[in-house]
Formats: structure tokens, C-alpha cells, sequence
């Protein structure tokens, strides 16, 4: 964060200090290679690697990555991955020129074809008992140290089935305080629950996250409607409009359960 001075309205006459939320430009390198340029806050940015790279299908593990170090740029940082040799070669024969993307699910796709690509179909595990949603929201902002004094960012958390906000991430960025949220996850190993995002559900949103196996994912605000075509398509339960006493089911509502007895 940095500090800087503002005039309040009613109040122009002179200033006081207020905190603000650092945007930088973040490039992932692998292997030597810039494949995408974002714009993040600067934290946590070994876990969003991570993420990313889950959620874009650059790698299928964890143990696919050999190494990561961030380190500082003329115009900002670089994240330079490691890549095992087998996965950078699919990158090289696959890569996207995607410099400059922000969060949109198609800029930087070369091809229309890109677009829609089929995902997996997520497993049927667990059940959901949604009254017990209120409990993570009441905490969201738990995630949000950043939020709470400049409420500038978004949070992803994971939540479980009790209600328990167990862990999350903030970012300017929707699309990354997702990924960071992913690439948390991958290194804590898989437990039973459901992705929890502060903003609207937008079709890339439910792809990284059916891409890393999430079954459910709950959003504060609304959904696209391709978020819920590609959310029907894969499996995925899909609800809108999170909030304290209220919630919205999209998708596969077998996974929800109304009352807990």
C-alpha cells in the first residue's frame, strides 16, 4: 500500500492522508519466455503463479514447476518460472500472445476456436447446506487487509461446508485474487468445500476454477450468462448473489442443500 493525501468533499479546503492500493504490471516468464503480462497487487505473487498456471492448463501439478522467483523489473516485476521440459514444449506449441491481458476470458486468443474450449466434468462429492453461506461472508473481508483500508480489492476465499472461511486472497484484480486463491489451495492439497469471489462470476472465473476441480462457486454479485452455460456444461454448481440471507443457484442445484437439520 502507499500513503497519499485527499480532500474530502464538503471539505476542499484541505487535505488528509489516505491509504491506496499498489497496481503493478506483473509478467510471468516461463523458461525465459514472457507469456502474459498483469496487472496485480504486489503480494503473494508465487502462489498466483501457481494458480495461473493450473487454471490456464499450463501445467496439470504443482510438481510440474521447479522453481519460481520474482524479481524487479524497469516497469515492474517478473515472476520467472520453471518449467518441467515436458510442459514448456506444450506452452511453446500452444502459446497465446496475450500480453497486456487484464482479467478478460478472450483478449489475447488468437483464433475464435480458442474460445469454449470443452472443460472436464467435475465430480459429484459433496453437498452444500447454504444456510451456513452466511457464516464465510460475515468473514470475507478477513482475506482483505488491503480491502478494509482502501476498499480496492476483491477476494477469493475457500470455504467449507460449515461455513468456516478456512483461507483466501486479495488482488486489484478479480482473475488473480482468484488464481492466488487456486494456487493456495493446490499447495494445501484438496478438501472439501467451495470457492467464495467478493465480485460477479464472468466466464473465465468458472473456468479456472472448473479447471482446477472446484465443484462449487459461490459469487457476492451476479453471473454472465456464458459463466452459466460454461457452469452447466462442466458440472459445476453455480450461485449468484451471495449474500447474507440470500443466494441465487444457477447450475446443478443437487449440490445444495437448503436447511441443515
Amino acid at each position: 500500500m502507499r500513503q497519499s493525501s485527499v480532500r474530502r468533499r464538503g471539505q476542499l479546503d484541505r487535505t488528509e492522508p489516505d491509504w491506496l492500493a499498489e497496481e503493478v504490471p506483473v509478467a510471468l516468464v516461463y523458461n525465459g519466455i514472457s507469456h502474459v503480462v498483469m496487472m496485480a497487487s504486489p503480494k503473494e505473487l508465487d502462489v498466483f503463479a501457481l494458480g495461473f498456471s493450473l487454471s490456464e492448463g499450463i501445467i496439470a501439478s504443482p510438481a510440474d514447476i521447479y522453481g519460481i522467483d520474482i524479481v524487479p523489473a524497469q516497469q515492474g516485476l517478473q515472476v520467472q518460472i520453471e518449467l518441467s521440459s515436458r510442459r514448456f514444449m506444450a506452452l511453446k506449441a500452444q502459446r497465446r500472445a496475450l500480453a497486456g491481458r487484464t482479467g478478460c476470458g478472450v483478449c489475447g486468443v488468437e483464433q475464435l476456436d480458442d474460445i469454449g474450449k470443452p472443460l472436464p466434468p467435475l465430480p459429484f462429492t459433496q453437498r452444500w447446506p447454504l444456510a451456513r453461506l452466511d457464516r464465510a461472508l460475515d468473514r470475507l473481508q478477513e482475506v482483505q487487509p488491503i480491502g478494509r483500508l482502501t476498499g480496492c480489492t476483491h477476494a477469493a476465499a475457500w470455504i467449507s461446508p460449515d461455513g468456516a472461511l478456512c483461507y483466501g486472497a486479495e488482488d486489484v484484480g478479480r482473475h488473480v485474487a482468484l488464481d492466488k486463491l487456486l494456487g493456495m489451495r493446490a499447495r494445501r492439497g484438496g478438501s472439501p468445500g467451495a470457492v467464495l469471489v467478493s465480485s460477479r462470476a464472468s466466464y473465465e472465473m468458472v473456468q479456472k476454477a472448473a479447471m482446477c476441480g472446484v465443484e462449487i462457486l459461490f459469487a457476492v454479485s451476479a453471473a454472465t450468462s456464458l459463466a452459466v452455460e460454461v457452469a452447466e456444461r462442466c458440472g459445476m454448481t453455480l450461485v449468484g448473489f451471495s449474500k447474507p440471507g440470500r443466494a441465487m443457484v444457477f447450475t446443478h442445484p443437487t449440490r445444495i442443500i437448503e436447511e441443515v437439520s
